[in-house]
């Protein structure tokens, strides 16, 4: 177990602020892991948690930005082969019912996030009301996280 915490805490004097925007960049787009381990994890060992909330949420919302684009570009047909039709009907009728909350509340719920990117997208929300609605999701869930870790690292 000590050998598992020393090499946590230097893969994250290394790698810290980068991993978490990059983990939370790609995580926004496709990848299936949240970030929320790392970003819990890289505050225990030491990362400011305000600074990795603030990383985090700036990482997701550009990867978010990348599938909005991407589901403009692609569209329904790939978000349907992605998602299997009836996961995307569910999504969409979510979506239209909650329209820009959709995104608040899959930004700081586990709701799939990455979904409504590309929904956003993919249905023309405007961008600037997606990126806002982005940010007011994504940055208190990472910020309660980092806060965690940073509970938690106290205690180790």
């Amino acid at each position: 177990m000590e050998g598992l915490k020393e090499g946590l805490e230097i893969f994250v004097q290394n790698y810290g602020y980068l991993a978490i925007f990059l983990i939370a960049f790609t995580e926004s787009i496709l990848q299936p892991f949240p970030p929320d381990p790392f970003i819990m994890g890289a505050t225990a060992f030491g990362l400011n948690p305000l600074a990795s909330a603030l990383v985090s949420t700036a990482g997701s919302v550009s990867g978010g930005v990348v599938a909005y684009f991407l589901g403009k570009f692609f569209g329904e047909p790939l978000a349907k082969k992605l998602l299997g039709e009836e996961k995307f009907i569910k999504a969409e009728a979510f979506y239209h019912r909650w329209g820009v909350y959709a995104v608040i509340i899959a930004g700081i719920t586990p709701i799939p996030y990455k979904v409504f990117c590309w929904l956003s997208g993919i249905l023309d929300l405007e961008l600037l009301r997606f990126v806002i609605a982005s940010v007011i999701g994504r940055f208190p869930r990472f910020l309660a996280v980092a806060l965690f870790g940073d509970i938690i690292g106290s205690a180790l």
